[in-house]
């Protein structure tokens, strides 16, 4: 593998930099961060190109959730059952993510990001505010599920993982979009270090290029979600929306050969 110039660099840190924001306010940085490692490094394994993304991720997730759980102070009663199943679904994803070509995914997120996508537009009143759908044992359920699903995803593939997360939060648990997006970045540090210990042993992850990116995406989830915070969950909802609708074209066009 030859290292990437200077310049592929820098572009590779200010896609890192973009990621860290998007996936902040609303989850779904790989989107951005997987095709810029996959433009910059073609000659890279893919499991190399996943792990570097997961070690960047995890700095930027990190940032985002503690800079949340400072200022919205989200239930643990919810976010550790959602961790810890999310933990485990991740290593399970990771363990497979050899054998599963992105191909077999494509298809499936994209149809997942219209009706996602489709459902908060015309629920306008949706994850306004925090109305629980569930209590006790049936809400503990619920996250765990969550995790387990999304867990396993972020494992085996990564890119929406936050924004799955977050929806998942907001219409099946019933929270308003800032809480569902200080819980969905707990849940996705917790995938991210799940999947990069698994990556690890295989000596996977290319560090010089992991760790540039890991900087430039821990600063861009700080800033990330203090605008969420400062701006609130109608900010969250309409960045959401934009952020989706953006995914679903890239995808969409990619799968149609417009790019």
């Amino acid at each position: 593998m030859s290292d990437p110039s200077l310049t592929v660099l820098a572009l590779l840190g200010l896609a890192a930099l973009s990621a860290g924001f998007v996936d902040a306010v609303v989850g779904g940085g790989g989107l951005i961060q997987l095709p810029a490692l996959l433009l910059g490094m073609p000659n890279v394994a893919p499991v190399q190109i996943l792990a570097t993304n997961k070690l960047s991720s995890v700095f930027g997730t990190t940032m985002a959730a503690t800079t949340y759980y400072r200022r919205v102070r989200p239930d643990p009663r919810t976010f550790v059952p959602l961790m810890l199943a999310a933990f485990a679904g991740s290593a399970g994803g990771a363990v497979v993510a050899s054998h599963l070509p992105s191909s077999a995914f494509e298809p499936i997120v994209l149809v997942a990001l219209v009706l996602v996508g489709a459902w908060v537009i015309f629920r306008p009143s949706m994850g306004e505010v925090t109305e629980l759908r569930f209590a006790g044992h049936h809400h503990t359920l619920a996250a765990v599920g969550t995790g387990l699903f999304v867990g396993f995803y972020d494992g085996a593939l990564g890119p929406g993982t936050g924004s799955f997360f977050v929806i998942s939060l907001v219409a099946l648990l019933g929270y308003n979009f800032l809480e569902a997006s200080a819980k969905a970045r707990i849940a996705n540090v917790a995938t991210n270090l799940a999947a990069l210990l698994v990556f690890l042993p295989q000596d996977a992850v290319v560090w010089h290029v992991g760790l540039v990116m890991a900087g430039c995406n821990l600063i861009g989830g700080w800033a990330g979600a203090r605008v969420a915070v400062a701006r609130g969950t109608r900010f969250v909802r309409v960045f959401f929306i934009l952020v989706v609708a953006g995914f679903v074209i890239r995808i969409g066009g990619g799968l149609v050969g417009l790019w």
